[in-house]
């Protein structure tokens, strides 16, 4: 299977209603992806406000024979279902894709909290393996929005788990909300796959500073370098990418026909666009890590960086960052109320003022992120 994915949540639409999703387009390029020799497609229950999976019906399952595609959808673990509700749930999805089975089938949005609750209560993972074994999943899967610590757990808890997405791009490979790296490292040491979304978060490495535009070849985008950096990495199994127009099939699916890893240079090139995208945050200093360094325990630091990446995407209030928020948010909202980092601030030499900062980072994040159903 080559490397590129369909990534069906940011379809044509012919007006600003998700729901409105222009037909005629997904059509031509479904055809244009495989024609070009691609096969994963990624769907999921909420999608474009559930007609997704429908449009994706449509434009391939009618149209196209069912063994030349791989066909991914997500159960909506956040939704809070309860155990009753699961399979009722699951064969609505196999009605809306027009099919008998998924090949890969993900619990969406996972997260140490949901994993705790809904997905316990309701017995998923134990649903998954037993649609497994009736032939209506081919792979068990998750997508996952939290720290390295907490998908360790669920990988050692669950070894049937045979792949996991995760958001994976260079500007996020060390970031400490994201952690792709780290979370990279930890599915790969559990033998499973990985499913890289949000490789051009969202846009945004589509855009690179100019002075380092100037430095890429010519007849490669920015965005080719942000996917293959993530199709580079052993055990990447596909990079999801969410295509909107033709323009975007063509120029992702001509350098992924017969893509070229990054070199040394390359790499390096991109480590440049990272700190080039750093000198443009709002609340910037030499030492993150200080603001760490505070009597509640509070990860600062991790908070108005991730900020700070918000402010400076296409779409702020649909970062992937904002589905992790939930989970750290969560975690110290008593120091929230009663924190002082007046230290901090001076620790930094006045750079920017923290509790300000994080006060606008905090408000900024609780907002919008329980809005927020990346991937």
């Amino acid at each position: 299977m080559k490397k590129l994915g369909f990534g069906l949540m940011r379809l044509p639409v012919k007006s600003e209603k998700p729901g409105d999703i222009d037909q005629d387009m997904l059509n031509q390029m479904v055809d244009l992806f495989l024609e070009r020799g691609f096969t994963y497609f990624d769907t999921s229950y909420i999608y474009h406000n559930g007609v997704s999976e429908t449009a994706i019906r449509e434009a391939l399952v009618k149209r196209h024979d069912r063994g030349r595609f791989v066909l991914a959808s997500k159960f909506p673990t956040f939704m809070m279902p309860t155990e009753d509700q699961a399979e009722a749930i699951f064969h609505e999805q196999l009605e809306k894709c027009g099919v008998d089975y998924f090949d890969f089938y993900l619990l969406h949005n996972v997260n140490r909290y949901l994993y705790a609750t809904e997905i316990k209560e309701a017995h998923l993972f134990e649903h998954l393996k037993k649609w497994k074994e009736q032939g209506k999943i081919r792979h068990i899967a998750f997508s996952y929005h939290d720290d390295a610590e907490h998908l360790d757990q669920i990988l050692t808890e669950h070894p049937e788990v045979e792949a996991v997405q995760i958001a994976l791009n260079y500007y996020d490979w060390e970031e400490p909300f994201i952690q792709a790296k780290k979370c990279y490292d930890v599915i790969r040491r559990h033998g499973a796959k990985v499913i890289a979304m949000e490789p051009v978060k969202g846009g945004m490495l589509a855009q690179v500073p100019s002075d380092i535009r100037e430095q890429m070849s010519g007849e490669m985008s920015p965005s080719s370098y942000a996917i293959r950096f993530a199709a580079s990495l052993d055990g990447v199994m596909v990079v999801l990418s969410g295509m909107s127009t033709l323009a975007q099939m063509e120029d992702n699916t001509s350098y992924m026909q017969d893509m070229k890893k990054l070199t040394d240079e390359d790499m390096a090139l991109l480590q440049s666009a990272k700190e080039a995208f750093r000198r443009t945050w709002k609340y910037n200093c030499e030492d993150f890590g200080v603001l760490d360094k505070n009597p509640y325990g509070v990860p600062v630091s991790g908070i108005i960086r991730a900020y700070n990446s918000l402010m400076i995407q296409p779409n702020p209030a649909f970062g992937a960052e904002l589905n992790y928020y939930k989970s750290f948010r969560s975690a110290y909202d008593p120091a929230f109320e009663t924190g002082d980092y007046t230290k901090q601030t001076e620790q930094i030499g006045g750079a920017f003022d923290v509790n300000r900062a994080l006060k606008e980072a905090a408000e900024f994040q609780t907002k919008n992120s329980f809005q927020a159903y990346m991937d």
